[in-house]
């Protein structure tokens, strides 16, 4: 919304014909600023340009729908907005049904002061039920007593009943031709996807800081009292972009400093901390001065500030700090002071990503932990000297680059082992980056030495190429026939792979008939015939059971590993979870990089 201003509109002034008047008749009873600045035209409202275009054009060419859904944060304007569509759609000047009031009609004040008998308006919080409903429907059938459209304008809709939304389900899609239905909410995905389907819905975006700024810089001047802009720009961020939760903010710092408002009016009235203080808590905080930081956390205390508001207000000076490093160009926010920048900048210099983020962790647990705590000033001290203890504290990956240099040299593994040995940290930067097609050789090298495929290997229809045994349950996972794939995995011990020759052996328990499903699933996915015979010893080990071994083994690596033993040891309670082989990414990377380059030899 912004200050209607009706100097260069002829006729009457509505926002006079309203007693919206800032110079208000002497003894006249005081309106609150949401209230005596509330939008009259669509001219007067901000930031929902999209919504006043589209409804622009839509009454501009008779495509006016029969239902309309505002919905948007509380105090953004979705009644007056409400109010604003009834009064277009009942506009008495030219060219109605217009968005372009410039005259006062005959039903636009009654209307925006909800008094209208044809722009009937409801609250849904009080008026929830099913019998409610069924009057709105009866009152439906008689055509408006006096203007174009009867309008029911519904607030805060999703707080009707199911049986109420039922109930208003036909006479919404089939209204007659001279209602309207207007519904206003906070929460709209209460409500009914049947009701959405049947609105044409309106979403009233949250405004941001600069333009609330230059709205409550224009209703302070025309109040009469100066504000600093550090103090608007304070009530603009605590209004969280609602515009009546900023008016009503402004109105209270007005009544608090008389004919001028400043940022210390306004920071003793929220319960504030000094953003300047603030800044040098956190800086502190990062150099892991405990002392200093707690004597800073008691004055702000002293001073007013709450426990919860100040490690709220670090909270977001992290998230400012980071975005400045990711993002240089956040500085110019003008909601931002001079000092802000300027500290702001200097901290995203100096503190890592890494960093960052762990402070934002604890802030956001430690904020939750001082909100519930019986002593919020306690509990956030405590927070506080968590967050400075381990502000000195290198990151993970300090502690690995620390530790390279010390780490031995990488023995190879017995031979017969399936992938290559994995390389140390300091090998996989320094070695130069080969061609895909030269790491491509490699593997394919290493693969054929050890895995001895078929000299002919067969090719799938969608070109999968089966080498091994693993590809072959590997294809039956890719077909969806899972329970195969499992039997696969767990019952069989492969032999022997030849060209279209499979010689396998069982484990107890396996499934009945397991190798005439097989040799007929092969004959069905690759369109030759199998042979898959069954021997009474030999062969491998089931392949579950080799990747159960391999990964106890990737995990018996791991911890012996120097790097993960300085982390393990520097950070008491880590858990290793998960461990990935490299070796086996690189081979399967190779493994698919031959198989397009056989593809494109073969095209």
């Amino acid at each position: 919304m912004t200050i209607p201003n009706d100097s260069d509109r002829p006729g009457t002034s509505l926002p006079d014909l309203l007693g919206n008047s800032a110079s208000a008749a002497p003894g006249s009873p005081y309106r609150v600023l949401a209230r005596k600045y509330r939008p009259t035209t669509f001219e007067h409202l901000i930031g929902q340009d999209a919504m006043v275009h589209t409804l622009d054009n839509a009454f501009a060419t008779g495509r006016i729908a029969q239902a309309y859904m505002l919905t948007g944060v509380r105090g953004i304007g979705k009644t007056t907005t409400a109010r604003l569509i009834a009064r277009a759609l009942n506009y008495s000047g030219p060219g109605a049904p217009t968005v372009h009031m410039e005259k006062v009609g005959d039903h636009c004040a009654a209307i925006l002061e909800s008094r209208h008998p044809d722009v009937i308006e409801m609250d849904a919080a009080s008026r929830t039920g099913v019998d409610d409903i069924r009057e709105l429907i009866e009152g439906v059938r008689y055509r408006p007593i006096d203007a174009r459209y009867k309008v029911y304008i519904i607030d805060e809709v999703h707080m009707l009943s199911k049986a109420a939304f039922n109930a208003l389900l036909k006479t919404l899609e089939e209204p007659p031709e001279h209602v309207k239905f207007i519904f206003a909410t906070t929460e709209v995905r209460k409500v009914p996807v049947t009701v959405l389907s049947r609105c044409q819905r309106f979403d009233l975006k949250r405004l941001d800081v600069e333009l609330l700024i230059k709205h409550f810089r224009r209703v302070s001047e025309s109040e009469g009292v100066t504000a600093d802009d550090e103090a608007l720009a304070l009530i603009s961020r605590a209004s969280e972009g609602s515009v009546r939760d900023g008016l009503s903010l402004l109105d209270q710092a007005i009544a608090y400093g008389l004919d001028h408002v400043s940022a210390d009016t306004v920071r003793s009235m929220l319960g504030l901390a000094d953003r300047g203080q603030t800044l040098s808590l956190f800086e502190t905080v990062m150099r892991g001065d405990v002392p200093a930081a707690l004597g800073q956390l008691k004055h702000l205390y002293e001073l007013g500030a709450e426990p919860v508001t100040i490690l709220g207000d670090l909270a977001e000076l992290t998230h400012w700090v980071t975005r400045l490093k990711v993002v240089p160009s956040s500085a110019q926010d003008p909601s931002r002071s001079e000092v802000e920048r300027l500290q702001g900048a200097s901290l995203a210099d100096r503190l890592s990503i890494p960093v960052l983020t762990r402070a934002w962790q604890m802030l956001l647990k430690g904020t939750e932990e001082v909100s519930q705590a019986s002593h919020a000033l306690a509990a956030a001290e405590m927070v506080i000297i968590r967050m400075a203890y381990v502000a000195d504290l290198p990151t993970p990956r300090e502690i690995a680059e620390g530790s390279v240099a010390r780490r031995p040299e990488q023995k190879s593994e017995p031979t017969g082992h399936i992938s290559q040995p994995p390389q140390s940290i300091e090998t996989r930067q320094s070695t130069p980056p080969n061609t895909l097609a030269s790491r491509a050789a490699a593997h394919s090298q290493t693969i054929l030495a050890v895995a001895e495929p078929v000299s002919q290997p067969t090719t799938v229809d969608d070109g999968v190429r089966l080498t091994s045994f693993r590809d072959i349950a590997t294809l039956a996972g890719d077909k969806r026939d899972l329970k195969l794939k499992d039997s696969l995995e767990r019952y069989v011990r492969p032999v022997q792979m030849r060209a279209r020759q499979l010689d396998i052996a069982l484990e107890p328990g396996a499934p009945q008939g397991l190798a005439n499903e097989l040799s007929r699933k092969l004959e069905q996915w690759t369109g030759q015939r199998w042979m898959v015979s069954v021997t009474k010893a030999g062969g491998e080990k089931p392949i579950a059971e080799q990747d159960r071994y391999r990964r106890e083994s990737l995990f018996e690596e791991a911890r012996s590993h120097p790097s993960v033993q300085a982390f393990l040891e520097r950070f008491k309670g880590a858990e290793i979870v998960d461990v990935k082989d490299l070796s086996a990414i690189d081979q399967r990377l190779a493994e698919d990089a031959v198989d397009d380059e056989i593809r494109r030899g073969d095209s």
